[in-house]
């Protein structure tokens, strides 16, 4: 949990000084960084691989194909 604060508190720093360094907008920054940061590590958490992704949606074409076969007979 430190880490990720941390990191947080980094990049909201880095954002103060792309931002020209003016006062009053810490939480803007600080609100942008944890957006970016949090949407960064879930994005890997999220991510499906393409052959897992196939091998899900071969299977109700699977159960489409018997349900014809059922209905022609």
């Amino acid at each position: 949990m430190q880490d990720l604060e941390q990191t947080i508190r980094e990049r909201a720093y880095h954002l103060w000084v792309e931002g020209g360094s003016r006062d009053g907008a810490a939480d803007a920054h600080w609100l942008a960084a944890q957006r970016e940061i949090l949407r960064t590590s879930l994005g890997e958490i999220g991510r499906v691989s393409v052959s897992e992704q196939s091998a899900k949606s071969a299977k109700p074409q699977k159960a489409k194909a018997s349900r014809k076969k059922q209905r022609a007979a």
